[in-house]
């Protein structure tokens, strides 16, 4: 049945969990753990997680962003999102910072989107995507440095920013996942949307902490 198909969270029993290596913003860490029996040790990124925002207006226009990803070298079309490394800061909060910070906007209705791991097999990254509305321009702008201080702005149809990611034309996963999930919901009537504060048990663990899974 439809309503079987779920992620099942397993504790799995831990031997050594090592940081290998501390990065700036995030690390490499060596887990050796038990499954079937037998030891197993894998490497992966220790990720603080992020957030990401789909603001949609009254036009049904998505707010996106362009800049520069140095590991792919490529200028990227996204929609605003950021890093989970403010201690104690809430993912909610943390979404309404982002969205102030890169599109100097805010938003009456948030809700949340959709969730997910950006790649599993070899990070430990979540990310959760709210869905904005009832925007508003906000008056003081934010200093941006580094690649942020070259992003360019545009707003872009729903529909078109779904025949983009069809057509393999952007590949931000952020932006690709946000935009399919917001047309598939607002073809059920936002029904699949849930409250901004719902728990998110899939969230990576704040760095420096002991990883859960």
């Amino acid at each position: 049945m439809a309503d079987d198909l779920a992620d099942d969270p397993v504790d799995l029993p831990l031997r050594e969990s090592d940081r290998v290596f501390d990065g700036l913003v995030w690390d490499l860490r060596r887990d050796t753990f038990e499954l079937g029996g037998r030891p197993i040790v894998r490497e992966y990124v220790d990720h603080p997680g992020a957030v990401a925002v789909l603001a949609l207006d009254e036009h049904d226009r998505v707010f996106l962003i362009r800049q520069y990803r140095h590991p792919v070298r490529t200028r990227e079309w996204e929609i605003p999102a950021g890093l989970l490394d403010v201690d104690g800061e809430d993912p909610f909060v943390a979404a309404q910072r982002e969205l102030a910070e890169e599109g100097d906007l805010g938003a009456s209705e948030w809700a949340v989107l959709v969730d997910f791991f950006t790649s599993p097999g070899g990070s430990d990254e979540a990310i959760r995507i709210y869905l904005a509305r009832g925007l508003r321009a906000l008056p003081d702008a934010y200093p941006r440095e580094d690649e942020e201080a070259h992003m360019e702005t545009r707003w872009v149809d729903l529909d078109a920013c779904v025949d983009a990611v069809l057509a393999r034309r952007v590949q931000n996963p952020s932006l690709a996942i946000g935009v399919l999930a917001a047309h598939a919901s607002r073809a059920r009537g936002w029904s699949t949307l849930a409250a901004a504060d719902v728990p998110w048990p899939g969230r990576s663990t704040p760095r420096g902490e002991p990883t859960r899974r």
